[in-house]
């Protein structure tokens, strides 16, 4: 992409996700171990970061591990959970200086100790910041989102649910509403992924791998979705 796609600052989303497909392909074609596809895609998520902060965007969920990422090899896990508490390290600082708030969704109980309280601790520390939030999905699934939502809702006394009710009960209920949902690498699937939240979100498929996703793959889409007449199942 030699220049920017026009983006009109009065239509943004106000909330993005993407499902950060392709870095364990982004490696294999350049005969390196999968794990250079998840260090390659930090990267990526430090930009996008940062653009959708300079773009305005409310909210950025991005779907960092699945609740099935466990049946992945041991050794692989284990790689992926030290590079989310180093993540979490090494950007703190450029979260706070840019009013960064980061929130993570999913059963967080089920994280190792050491990136579960690195993860609390950032959540905490930014949690005051009016900028940009960030919100994780880690040991995340749709499905578990939903069974939780009614299991919360139930043990506050509810005996009949409506859709109104369980909203209130999802993991991060107070998140506006899900605009557009960004999937990376060309598969054709949720994944499990904000099935709930992606009843009416606009849905964006590019082939780009996720450790080569940049300012102008993420313009590319929001434009896409600029360009769409939104009707939520009306005329």
């Amino acid at each position: 992409m030699s220049s920017l796609p026009h983006i009109d600052s009065t239509k943004l989303p106000r909330h993005i996700a993407v499902i950060m497909d392709g870095n364990g392909r982004w490696a294999k074609q350049r005969h390196l171990p999968r794990l250079f596809g998840h260090r390659a895609g930090i990267t990526s998520v430090r930009e996008i970061v940062r653009v959708c902060g300079e773009l305005g965007i409310e909210c950025l969920t991005l779907y960092a591990f699945s609740s099935e990422n466990w049946t992945r090899p041991t050794t692989e896990v284990k790689a992926l959970m030290r590079l989310l508490q180093q993540y979490i390290g090494r950007e703190l600082p450029e979260l706070q200086k840019s009013k960064v708030r980061l929130r993570a969704i999913g059963r967080l109980d089920g994280l190792p100790e050491g990136p579960k309280a690195k993860l609390l601790s950032a959540i905490d520390a930014t949690s005051q910041n009016k900028g940009l939030t960030l919100v994780l999905a880690l040991n995340y699934g749709g499905r578990q989102e939903i069974v939780d939502a009614c299991n919360k809702a139930m043990a506050s006394g509810h005996s009949k649910l409506d859709e109104k009710t369980l909203q209130r009960y999802l993991y991060a209920p107070d998140c506006p509403e899900l605009d557009l949902l960004i999937r990376t690498s060309g598969e054709m699937r949720l994944s499990n992924f904000l099935l709930w939240e992606s009843a009416y979100a606009e849905l964006y498929v590019t082939k780009t791998f996720w450790p080569d996703f940049r300012k102008a793959h993420l313009y590319e889409a929001v434009a896409d979705y600029q360009r769409r007449h939104r009707r939520f199942g009306g005329l």
